[in-house]
C-alpha cells in the first residue's frame, strides 16, 4: 500500500467509527425521547400549578407581615394613649395653678395635691419608685452621686435621695440618684 491508499483507508476507518457514533447518539436520543407530549404537558402544568402556588404563598405573607405590623402600630397608639389620658387631668390642674391668684401657701397646697394625682397616675400605669433613703446602696437600682460621712447610718447606707428612680415589674425604668453614707466609726475597728 502506497500513502494514498494508507490515507483513504484511514479516512474510510473514521467515517465508519464516526457512522457509528452517530447511531449510537440516536439510539441514546430515542431512549430520551420516551416521554410522550400528554406526560410533558402534564408535568408542565403541575409546575406552573406550583408556580402559582407559591406565588400566592407570598403574598399572603407579605400581607401577613404587612397586617401584623400595622397591628402593633395601633396597639402602641392605643397604649400610649391611655397613659396620656391619666395625665390630662394633671395637666389641666397645673393650668389652673398657674392660673390661680391665691397666697404662697394656697399655692403650695395645690402643687402638693397635683404631685399626689401626678403619683397616683403613675402607680396606675404600673411604675413605682425605688426605695431609696436608709436602705443599703445597691448599684443595680441606684447611683452615687457621692458620699457622706456621718455616725448616724451604717457604711454604705444610703443617706440622701436626689432623684427618685423608678420601675415598672422587675425593669428599672430610671436608677435613683443619692448620696451614700461613710461611717468612719465602723472602718476605725
Amino acid at each position: 500500500m502506497n500513502g494514498t491508499e494508507q490515507t483513504e483507508a484511514a479516512t474510510d476507518a473514521e467515517m465508519m467509527t464516526a457512522a457509528e457514533a452517530d447511531e449510537t447518539i440516536a439510539a441514546s436520543d430515542a431512549d430520551v425521547a420516551t416521554v410522550s407530549q400528554a406526560e410533558f404537558d402534564q408535568v408542565k402544568g403541575e409546575r406552573d400549578q406550583l408556580i402559582d402556588r407559591m406565588a400566592r404563598l407570598q403574598a399572603e405573607f407579605d400581607n401577613a407581615r404587612k397586617r401584623e405590623a400595622k397591628e402593633r402600630a395601633d396597639f402602641r397608639d392605643y397604649a400610649v394613649g391611655n397613659a396620656a389620658e391619666s395625665f390630662l387631668g394633671v395637666l389641666d390642674n397645673f393650668q389652673l395653678a398657674l392660673k390661680s391668684q391665691g397666697s404662697p401657701e394656697q399655692f403650695r397646697a395645690g402643687i402638693e395635691l397635683i404631685a399626689k394625682q401626678f403619683d397616683d397616675a403613675v402607680r396606675n400605669l404600673g411604675v413605682v419608685p425605688v426605695e431609696t433613703t436608709g436602705q443599703q446602696f445597691d448599684p443595680r437600682s441606684m447611683e452615687a452621686l457621692g458620699s457622706v460621712e456621718t455616725t448616724e447610718f451604717p457604711d454604705d447606707a444610703v443617706v440622701d435621695e436626689v432623684r427618685r428612680g423608678y420601675r415598672i415589674k422587675e425593669r428599672l425604668l430610671r436608677p435613683a440618684l443619692v448620696r451614700v453614707a461613710v461611717n468612719n466609726s465602723t472602718h476605725q475597728a
